[in-house]
């Protein structure tokens, strides 16, 4: 039996532990058959028969034999005289095989067929490593950095495949050095000039979503759910989450005791800041949380052009708005509403009020004290109140109440 050896003629095979032993079958049928039509200008009657296991080949030759002068077509039939110098035991009308020599197809053919051999096998591993990384979008995967470039670091997972990291997929803050594992999320898989780009992020939401799955066992088993997650890369993060059993505080169970679970991820994130709020339905209470870590006074929301202006004490508004706008900047993307926020004078007029033993000097010590004796302490107490309800209630006359009602009033206005 003649037989090539397709292990050291084609040392493409053995790269090829990941392609199905059908599949590689089919290839090399394929190539062999596209030899033999090239050279025989059919390949109806041959057989080529492979052992991907020893790395061996053969292809057979099958034709009827007919009676001397009856040969129509020499790839199809073989006449008698020709087949009993093969075995003698040859009738008319039974098939003879003969094995066909590699050899005889010639150098140059042999040549091509390593080359296209040698090509298809390529695309198969290719179309192998690209499925493999499809199904995979969206998970982590650790890869190993083999070469660090200004505008990416080249990544080697566990079986050598390259995998690329952008420095616009990077955080801000991230330095990685050669041999370094780096865990990143898989975000999206092209071919580019016949090769597969792995493309992995770092500052995508689902990136922090799956580092909160693996370090919250109720996120993974389903009994938390992350409605949203907005990001600033190695800034901030916003993280929405809902329980689906009342039991839990999702919230807590994401911080973990004495933030436990979240500190590992905030590491891995180069020291951002995550905010973790529970999700509702009610907008204005999502709007309130949202803007973590400052406390609102008020708000007035107009939800058919969702859109709202909240209102804070002075010293809140720089938190809402966060460093560099970006607090109030993920509040919005979390929530979908256009928020403003607004320094809220109604309530710091409220609360600046004057003790009416500073009006001493201007108003008469019994007058002081009539107005103590119906309740009236501060300046904003006796304003708040009407003329002739000051009238009615104290031994003052409408003329001096309107004089005490003008003193208060002048001091406020200085402010």
């Amino acid at each position: 039996m003649a037989s090539i050896n397709l292990i050291e003629s084609f040392t493409e095979f053995k790269e090829a532990e990941n392609i199905d032993r059908p599949t590689l079958m089919k290839v090399l049928e394929d190539v062999f058959k596209t030899l033999l039509r090239k050279k025989y200008g059919s390949d109806e009657n041959f057989d080529v028969i492979v052992n991907t296991e020893k790395g061996d080949l053969e292809i057979l030759r099958r034709r009827t034999i007919v009676t001397d002068g009856e040969v129509e077509d020499d790839n199809a039939q073989i006449a008698y005289s020709e087949a009993i110098l093969v075995e003698p035991d040859y009738q008319v009308g039974e098939d003879l095989y003969e094995e066909v020599e590699i050899l005889d197809f010639g150098r140059r053919a042999i040549l091509a067929a390593k080359q296209t051999l040698s090509a298809r096998i390529g695309d198969l591993k290719k179309n192998i490593l690209v499925k493999k990384y499809a199904d995979r979008v969206g998970e982590i995967v650790t890869g190993e950095v083999y070469q660090v470039w200004k505008k990416e670091v080249l990544l080697l997972d566990d079986e050598r495949n390259e995998l690329i990291l952008p420095k616009s997929e990077q955080i801000p803050t991230d330095y990685f050095k050669k041999g370094e594992n780096v865990r990143a999320v898989v975000k999206k898989v092209e071919m580019k000039n016949n090769a597969p780009l792995i493309i992995l992020s770092r500052t995508h939401p689902t990136f922090l979503a799956k580092l909160l799955e693996i370090e919250v066992p109720e996120i993974f088993d389903g009994l938390i759910v992350i409605k949203k997650i907005v990001r600033e890369p190695g800034e901030r993060a916003k993280v929405a989450v809902e329980s689906y059993d009342d039991r839990i505080d999702p919230v807590g169970a994401c911080v973990g005791m004495k933030g436990s679970r979240i500190h590992g991820i905030v590491r891995e994130l180069r020291n951002e800041n995550i905010d973790i709020i529970n999700y509702t339905a009610n907008i204005q209470l999502l709007i309130q949380r949202a803007l973590t870590p400052a406390r609102i006074s008020r708000m007035e929301v107009d939800n058919e052009n969702k859109y709202a202006s909240v209102f804070l004490k002075a010293d809140q508004v720089s938190l809402a708005i966060g460093k560099k706008g970006v607090n109030i900047k993920l509040a919005c993307e979390l929530t979908g509403y256009e928020i403003d926020v607004f320094r809220d004078e109604e309530q710091e007029q409220a609360e600046y009020d004057i003790d009416l033993a500073e009006f001493s000097d201007e108003i008469e010590e019994w007058v002081l004290d009539e107005l103590k004796r119906i309740g009236c302490d501060t300046a904003r107490s006796v304003l708040d109140l009407t003329v002739e309800e000051l009238v009615r209630r104290s031994d003052l006359e409408e003329e001096t109440v309107k004089d005490i009602r003008r003193i208060l009033q002048e001091e406020f206005d200085k402010e």
